[in-house]
């Protein structure tokens, strides 16, 4: 009786714990105040305003003079001087930010910037992050793959919002035009000629390639919408080692003379399409294309004269491991001066170079040092100055940080313009004589300076967030902190996050978020309420979160630890910084360690178990791409490389679930097509032939994500609170 009594008692209470988590969010909202400004300027360029709220449903009116960084405030734009139309024009054009809710059925989206300046594209997570998703170029076109119910933005290099778009069911085709964003009129669609046709009008290149036979897989519906017995959805899916394409560019006269360009520099590109794009000189002379072998170790940019076909290299890049291709092959062509501005990790680290774009040799390396640039955000051909973002600048600070930084294309007159010791997001004034500064830190809500351009610095104060209601409603402010990776040397960083209720005389279990993906870096930079975790801390765990080696944005040296190697994951050096973090935590039980993941973080997640159960004890591992050889092509040879090898094998979580101790929840939605499920049901088939105990729920009618579903959420949930928890 008394235990029956007991285990009533405990019920109840984790119910309470449950409640009092899942309330986390509403209990939580809209307390951070003058945490934004969204600077609205005057025709003349030398005003702006904005609206900032100070309480739960107050706001205040600013206006700031840009030369001499006067502040006035006021209770509304009359009593600024400025006309009410103003706030008419501001909340016409103001965009408001959303969060991915659900996740419906595949879809996609054709963005076509006719703008004359790249854009960055953003997918706006169920936890309201922005998870960059690379640029799209001024004038160029990009389909992206997505879901029914995902929302994206699209930003201005400089950070400004430009436009918002939840995507449907049905593919869409957008057009980015500075005036938010419109949908392509059928009717307005003219058929597109194909090839490239060259500025004098001359000739056209086009790109040809004999078809090769394209993988498909097929996707039970088990459940459809609109009726009652299953349905088959079969979709294009290329995988690691499958035949592609190679194309060869053809030159056509306008009297029909075609010319076959040889193909000797670009035998093996990696291209799914079959197309290779064309950049034109403005004489019309050649044209310029990218040949990014396959296999990604070498990368080269090509010049092909127009009436011969004849092919020389402009820029050639090698690597012995790969060539990060999406996020660093930046370029921007000097047409006047026959000159190239380039991004290489030649040296170790990601730099900017100038060519010669005649000769195909290096002029000089603009940028260098132990620290990577990011991110180009305008180049001044005039001036021959480029603005770009870095991090890594300052030793004693987070090495993630970004920083706006200036530097002339000889590589003199190098600066720094931004100070706070924090992750910085910058956007500019209209002549670009000022720039709003934005910066916050994980453990800090964001300060916004208006600083100078010529120099970086300061004009005047305009926000500083205050978060003080917030932590006054359980809100715990997450904790950075800092220990040696497996070298004993290479500094890792990371967040710990404690329950609201926390008490230092007691212990708790820890928890670890892993996303390992080496084409980034997760550990929040920014200020955010990070709810996911916070809800999970409440249910009294030390939620972690950090990037270990084969990660980006660190260096080549850092990064290429992946290389052929996805299941390392980074782990010695994440054992080795919880180890050290609860030397001097106590209160930190690493008797009872947890993990979990999604996507690349599912197959993390699991390999933990498999590799590392004497330090992970419990596992909750989502829609995994387990083996590297069941996933898409283009993200898994860029980091294992082609042809597909026996390093595949020995990253398969699939191959090692033999290896499996300790507690594993595998979960996957049956609609997934980004990570084919059946990835997750071979993994489940390898561990019941090696005969293991664990978990599995596919969550039905829901593609990739499933453990962010409120059901998937709650489960993962249940399962860490059950098996951790004493």
């Amino acid at each position: 009786m008394k235990f029956i009594l007991l285990a009533l008692l405990s019920t109840s209470a984790l119910a309470a714990d449950y409640e009092q988590a899942l309330s986390l969010p509403k209990r939580t909202e809209n307390l951070v105040f003058r945490d934004r400004v969204k600077p609205n300027w005057l025709p003349d360029g030398k005003a702006f305003w904005y609206r900032v709220q100070t309480g739960p449903q107050t706001y205040e009116f600013v206006l700031i003079q840009a030369e001499s960084g006067e502040r006035k405030t006021a209770a509304s734009l009359k009593e600024l001087g400025l006309p009410e139309k103003e706030a008419l024009k501001s909340s016409t054009a103001k965009i408001e930010l959303r969060k991915t809710k659900r996740t419906g059925e595949e879809s996609g989206l054709k963005f076509i910037n006719q703008l004359d300046a790249d854009v960055d594209l953003f997918w706006i997570n169920q936890q309201g992050e922005h998870v960059r998703y690379g640029g799209i170029r001024a004038g160029a076109e990009r389909e992206q793959h997505t879901f029914d119910g995902h929302v994206w933005l699209i930003t201005s290099r400089t950070g400004e919002h430009l436009a918002i778009i939840e995507a449907g069911p049905v593919a869409q085709t957008l057009i980015i035009d500075g005036k938010g964003i419109s949908k392509a009129k059928k009717e307005e669609q003219k058929p597109r000629e194909p090839g490239s046709r060259s500025p004098d009008g001359a000739v056209i290149v086009t790109s040809e390639a004999d078809p090769v036979t394209r993988r498909q897989i097929t996707i039970v519906d088990s459940s459809p919408k609109d009726g009652v017995q299953p349905t088959l959805k079969v979709i294009e899916y290329i995988k690691p080692g499958d035949p592609l394409p190679k194309p060869q560019m053809v030159i056509t006269h306008k009297e029909g003379r075609k010319i076959r360009v040889p193909t000797e520099f670009y035998q093996n590109p990696f291209t799914e399409s079959g197309k290779l794009e064309v950049t034109w000189s403005p004489d019309s002379r050649e044209f310029y294309f990218d040949y990014n072998q396959r296999g990604h170790q070498l990368y080269r940019i090509l010049a092909a004269d127009a009436k011969t076909g004849t092919v020389r290299v402009v820029v050639e890049e090698t690597s012995k491991t790969f060539i990060d291709y999406t996020q660093k092959t930046w370029r921007h062509w000097l047409h006047a001066t026959s000159e190239l501005l380039w991004m290489s990790e030649r040296d170790g680290w990601c730099h900017l170079y100038l060519h010669d774009a005649k000769t195909g040799k290096a002029k000089n390396q603009i940028t260098q040092g132990a620290w990577p640039v990011r991110e180009v955000l305008h180049v001044d051909d005039a001036k021959r100055e480029i603005w770009f973002l870095a991090s890594g600048l300052r030793k004693n600070e987070d090495p993630y940080h970004l920083h706006l930084c200036r530097v002339n294309f000889d590589g003199s007159g190098f600066q720094q313009l931004t100070q706070g010791d924090g992750n910085h997001h910058i956007e500019f004034s209209p002549n670009r004589s000022r720039f709003i500064d934005t910066w916050s830190r994980a453990d800090m809500p964001p300060v916004h300076e208006l600083r100078r351009s010529c120099d970086g610095s300061l004009a005047c104060e305009l926000e500083k967030a205050d978060a003080s209601k917030l932590l006054a409603a359980g809100w715990t402010m997450p904790e950075r902190f800092v220990a040696k990776g497996r070298d004993g040397q290479t500094d890792i960083h990371g967040i710990l996050i404690k329950p609201s209720h926390f008490d230092p005389a007691k212990k708790y279990p820890v928890i670890e978020d892993i996303y390992a993906g080496p084409h980034s870096a997760f550990a929040p930079k920014d200020f955010g309420r990070l709810l996911n975790h916070h809800i999970l801390a409440e249910l009294g765990f030390i939620i972690v979160k950090l990037d270990g080696m084969g990660t980006n944005h660190r260096g080549k040296a850092f990064h290429d630890v992946c290389w052929k190697n996805i299941k390392d994951a980074g782990f010695p050096d994440r054992i080795a910084w919880i180890k050290a973090a609860a030397q001097t935590r106590p209160w930190m039980d690493l008797s009872r360690v947890g993990i979990y993941g999604g996507s690349a973080g599912g197959q993390n997640a699991m390999r933990a178990l498999l590799d590392y159960h004497d330090f992970y004890h419990v596992a909750v591992a989502d829609c995994g791409c387990h083996d590297n050889r069941m996933d898409k092509i283009w993200w898994n040879e860029q980091w294992m490389g082609w042809p597909v090898d026996e390093s595949y094998a020995r990253s398969s979580n699939k191959d090692d679930a033999h290896k499996l101790e300790g507690h594993l929840l595998l979960i996957v939605g049956e609609l997934d097509t980004n990570v084919d499920p059946a990835t997750t049901a071979q993994v489940v088939g390898a561990l019941q032939k090696a005969g293991k105990t664990f978990d599995f729920m596919p969550i039905i009618g829901t593609g990739h994500g499933a453990a962010e579903t409120p059901y998937g959420s709650r489960l993962r949930m249940e399962f860490l609170v059950r098996h951790l928890r004493p």
